[in-house]
């Protein structure tokens, strides 16, 4: 039993399930909203994290949850929606978890993990499309919510069937092309390839893999995409039996090392080779520089405890130290021979994303979560932004003090400077038990932010979002 002592301030953010409200006009806290930022900022993230008596087994389970952040002219309004899934609308029925999911089996006998299909969270990020939201989780399809409203118009299979459309999508700033992959489960599993012009013509590609690992991202960088498959394999036999979740079946084997696939745009395999043995979740970004190397960046873990941590952070406690730190990694395109790996900021954080207008170029700030003191890392969840300059390799900070928690920047682009605008963030305050949006300049983060806005409801801590220009 976890006493309430030992509770963090973050926890109180996931005790309950999330409150939805409808279009909302909000107040300001202080500041003063940016005239030139016009449009809405969306999140996604798991909401529901408990049905009566039961907890779900992992973050990563729980029931999805846009919010909608809408900037106009005539001030800002919020609306924040439960997305409507079958798994969602059948458990609500029954007040009770009855579906199979990434940190849970099913309920009742084993044989019901046959029955039943895991189910759709809808939880991890958005993609704006002009007429649609869609909402996107990692194993299936995305569902597709009305853009203002957030009502949840159904499955959206993006032309794919059956196919599971990932949570990662690149949008190429320059083409206007898409591409992304979806993973398909088998003993030696497919990674299916997806690439859709600026017409939305789909080409797709498969590619099979060895065992069933866990990739969560991909990365674009000029006219390659690169995957780097960490050691991580799922034991398929105590799934199938029903005597494993597919988070508790997933074994860390480092003796595999770290596989680079490079593929080209057509989704062709261009190369492969084998490096030192790590995890990651997120890229923040990649290009191909004037050598003709792919330079690649991302959040590197040295084993996979982050799953155990992850884990914890649904109970609302959390023990385990998982510091991920940013890295990058620059190869040999037709090779995937490494130049060279090496560790660019000694902060522990995650969520590094860039400029849209950056996808897949050179850049020069990424922007990310970080713990302000690392004695932080493993008992608490981030609690501060920051910009890191790669050219000088300095990092700029907001830190949001004690028992404040900010979700992933979201970066709006200035139309003067491509790589810095404002910077937007949910944030958590703990010590109110109340959630805000908070808007920074990009460049003056040691500042108080320009802008605090108070929203109706509590937002438990979310994963990703996007920003859609009005």
């Amino acid at each position: 039993m976890i006493t309430t002592s030992k509770l963090k301030a973050w926890s109180k953010a996931i005790a309950q399930p999330a409150t939805e409200f409808h279009s909302t006009t909000l107040s300001i806290i202080a500041g003063e909203i940016p005239l030139e930022l016009r449009g809405t900022l969306y999140r996604n993230g798991p909401a529901r994290l408990s049905r009566g008596e039961q907890r779900v087994g992992h973050w990563f389970d729980g029931d999805g949850a846009i919010l909608g952040v809408h900037f106009n002219d005539s001030g800002v309004t919020g609306v924040y929606r439960y997305v409507q899934t079958l798994g969602y609308l059948d458990e609500q029925a029954e007040n009770e978890f009855i579906y199979p999911n990434y940190g849970m089996t099913a309920k009742g006998a084993f044989w019901n993990n046959w029955l039943k299909s895991v189910k759709n969270a809808a939880n991890t990020s958005v993609l704006a499309l002009p007429d649609r939201l869609l909402a996107l989780w990692e194993g299936g399809s995305p569902h597709a919510l009305d853009l203002n409203s957030l009502t949840t118009l159904g499955v959206d299979d993006f032309g794919l069937g059956d196919k599971a459309f990932s949570a990662h999508p690149k949008v190429d700033p320059v083409t206007g092309d898409l591409f992304n992959y979806g993973m398909g489960a088998g003993l030696n599993a497919e990674l299916n390839l997806y690439h859709y012009d600026s017409q939305g013509k789909l080409k797709q590609q498969s590619h099979t893999l060895s065992g069933l690992p866990l990739i969560h991202d991909f990365c674009l960088a000029g006219q390659y995409l690169i995957f780097l498959v960490s050691p991580v394999r799922a034991n398929l036999a105590p799934i199938v039996l029903g005597q494993k979740s597919y988070s508790e079946a997933m074994e860390w084997k480092p003796e595999l090392g770290t596989e680079i696939l490079i593929f080209d745009r057509d989704l062709s395999l261009v190369s492969r080779s084998q490096t030192d043995a790590w995890f990651q979740w997120h890229f923040a970004n990649g290009y191909v520089n004037e050598e003709g190397k792919i330079v690649t960046e991302f959040t590197r873990y040295e084993n996979f405890d982050t799953n155990q941590y992850l884990k914890e952070v649904a109970s609302g406690y959390t023990k385990t130290p998982a510091p991920g730190t940013l890295w990058s990694l620059t190869i040999e395109p037709q090779t995937a021979k490494v130049i060279s790996n090496e560790q660019i900021s000694n902060a522990a954080g995650e969520f590094p994303l860039v400029s849209p207008q950056k996808v897949g170029q050179s850049w020069r700030y990424t922007y990310l979560n970080v713990h302000s003191d690392r004695s932080r890392v493993g008992q608490e969840l981030f609690n501060a932004i920051a910009r890191l300059d790669r050219q000088t390799g300095k990092m700029l900070v907001a830190d949001m003090g004690e028992n404040i928690y900010p979700a992933e920047p979201i970066l709006v682009p200035s139309q003067d400077n491509p790589e810095q605008g404002w910077l937007l963030t949910v944030v958590y305050d703990g010590n109110s038990d109340r959630s805000e949006v908070r808007i920074y300049h990009s460049d003056r983060l040691s500042e108080p932010p320009v802008c605090r806005i108070a929203l109706p409801a509590v937002i438990p801590h979310s994963f990703h979002g996007t920003w859609k220009q009005a």
